[in-house]
């Protein structure tokens, strides 16, 4: 496949994923019906997720203050993720190589520790 063709294919990709998003956000912005947190449901714990969808909602909204408030963590390194998704596309299209550097690799486990500790950290405080 062609570097053209990649680019094409992640296009797609993304159109389709936020399409999705777009729709389930205004779905949940005029019916309320979200989908709930299972470990919420289940714990009565806030998991290092929960605030997700109203974070989005609000993003939407361009309101980053009550964005921020929904979910700390996730929107202080969404920027983060973001890049390293954005590093990712650029190999994929440029190089036909999809592979996480070690870099990447240590970010990537560094966040999940820190959603780790964020998940206990939002329910003792």
């Amino acid at each position: 496949m062609d570097m053209k063709n990649r680019a094409f294919k992640i296009c797609k990709y993304i159109l389709s994923l936020l399409l999705i998003g777009l729709s389930y956000g205004i779905f949940v912005r005029k019916t309320g019906f979200a989908i709930p947190c299972i470990f919420y449901r289940i714990t009565g714990l806030q998991c290092p997720g929960c605030g997700v969808t109203r974070m989005c909602l609000a993003l939407m909204r361009l309101d980053f203050v009550a964005a921020y408030h929904y979910n700390k963590l996730l929107f202080i390194i969404s920027p983060v993720i973001v890049f390293i998704i954005a590093q990712q596309i650029y190999r994929y299209i440029r190089f036909n190589d999809a592979k996480t550097t070690k870099a990447q690799t240590v970010i990537l486990i560094l966040l999940i520790v820190l959603l780790v500790i964020w998940g206990i950290l939002r329910n003792i405080f």
